[in-house]
């Protein structure tokens, strides 16, 4: 077999810049935690919790994540001032059962004490999204 493997090294940067194309820096995404890793966290740092409930076959809940979750305004205001903790309801149906979720998506503000601020359902666009997280996080606890 005659293979002439110089012939297809052209392939080798090709594939890399496609692997590499849609990827985002780590900057730009947002810090996920656990549901009982972020409200601990929420305590030390002394930050609100943005909790998130989501199922992988829920369609407005992929759409927040493409689009909601992706804008590097809201990634960057959620890793500044929130601790943001994602809870697949299908495999954490305990916790969805404790916030009384019923329709998904469901977005959670609470106190760094896990006390709720606001919950609204449903999808959220990115703009809306932003102008919620800085309205959320000027209330003072108590107020």
């Amino acid at each position: 077999m005659n293979f002439n493997y110089f012939r297809h090294l052209w392939l080798i940067p090709l594939s890399l810049v496609i692997l590499f194309a849609g990827s985002v820096p780590a900057s730009e995404v947002i810090n996920w935690r656990s549901y009982e890793e972020g409200m601990v966290v929420s305590k030390i740092e002394k930050k609100k919790v943005f909790l998130h409930f989501y199922a992988d076959w829920c369609g407005f809940c992929r759409k927040m994540a493409i689009d909601t979750f992706q804008d590097s305004s809201v990634v960057a205001y959620l890793n500044s001032n929130f601790i943001s903790v994602r809870v697949d309801t299908d495999k954490n149906q305990q916790t969805a059962a404790n916030y009384g979720v019923a329709a998904l998506p469901l977005n959670m503000f609470l106190t760094n004490r896990g006390e709720p601020i606001l919950s609204i359902p449903g999808y959220i666009p990115a703009d809306t999204m932003l102008l919620m997280l800085k309205e959320i996080n000027g209330i003072e606890a108590g107020s």
